[in-house]
């Protein structure tokens, strides 16, 4: 018995170890290897997602200008209804229904078998291994929908992302702009200047900050409306867009680099590219406050709101899950 016991303790410890190693090493493995796949993809996901922003944006503009005039939680709402139920069609499209109903159906009868023989040890192994094996594939009938929907769902987001995410600075509200610069932290800066412009006014900068080569400025907002910051560098302007105003607009935090991340995360304004001696410009925009359309809330609302409408017309639709 005492061997037993021994062996039992041997196995936790480890198995406590392995766990350690896991939470504490093991994740950052996971996340070094996700980075370094990116970094791979990055010369043919840019572009890609460069590209198609244009008529996604195009698009975006007059199918979600409603959520300008509406109330913030009704227009995210219907949003997320909508989805829903576009998502629950296609699922039922790209998906193989009778593999799933008959894969349903013999989860019920595992399900029965439990309820009926639950004094039956074996039988009872025996059909929560056949619960566990119908689980895998009603997973597996899944992926070919998920991989279909995954990318539409993803741009969907960005796009809300510019209405919730953040709010247009308010007239008298300031902000803070950052110009992020290529090169080494070695190397000199360029000359930056912010030019001048009737809707926003500068109270600071720049301030540079050679070891990040970064230059900021606090502005202040004048008029509403759409205004161009334009930024003299070196020998060439850029530009990011700023909004100012009340209500929704949308409101694109940066204007990224040649990352697809950020491209794909950020797509109303177009990219630098790769070379470029600005990499991304970034305006601080207040945090939206709101539990259906603020700050962060609203992917958390868009999901539940989506999955509760989708279930809701569920027995219309005729699909099996």
């Amino acid at each position: 018995m005492s061997w037993a016991l021994e062996a039992v303790n041997w196995v936790l410890l480890h198995v406590g170890d392995a766990a350690q190693w896991l939470w504490r090493d093991g994740l950052g493995y996971v996340g070094s290897f996700f980075v370094w796949v990116g970094d791979l993809l990055n010369p043919l996901l840019a572009p890609l997602f460069a590209w198609i922003n244009y008529p996604v944006n195009a698009a975006s503009r007059v199918v979600f200008a409603p959520i300008a005039v509406l109330p913030g939680w009704l227009s995210a709402t219907l949003v997320s209804a909508i989805t829903g139920v576009l998502l629950l069609i296609v699922f039922k499209y790209t998906s193989n229904q009778q593999a799933i109903g008959q894969v349903r159906d013999r989860i019920k009868a595992d399900l029965l078998a439990l309820k009926l023989f639950k004094d039956d040890l074996r039988t009872t192994f025996r059909a929560q291994g056949r619960l566990l094996v119908a689980a895998m594939c009603l997973l597996r009938h899944s992926l070919k929908p998920l991989a279909v929907m995954i990318v539409p769902v993803l741009l969907e987001l960005a796009q809300l992302g510019l209405w919730y995410q953040r709010r247009p600075l308010a007239p008298g509200e300031e902000a803070l702009v950052t110009l992020q610069l290529a090169g080494e932290p070695d190397q000199a800066l360029p000359d930056v200047e912010l030019e001048s412009n009737g809707g926003v006014q500068v109270t600071t900068g720049p301030v540079r900050i050679f070891s990040n080569r970064q230059v900021c400025w606090q502005v202040r907002a004048v008029e509403s409306g759409e205004h161009a910051l334009v930024f003299d560098v070196g020998d060439r302007q850029v530009r990011k867009r700023l909004v100012v105003g009340n209500g929704f607009a949308r409101a694109a935090v940066l204007r990224p680099g040649w990352q697809w991340t950020d491209i794909l995360l950020h797509p109303l304004e177009r990219p630098f590219r790769s070379g470029s001696a600005v990499t991304s410009i970034e305006v601080d925009y207040p945090a939206r406050d709101s539990f259906t359309s603020g700050t962060d809330w609203w992917v958390a609302y868009f999901f539940v709101a989506s999955m509760v409408f989708a279930l809701l017309f569920k027995p219309l639709v005729k699909v099996r899950i």
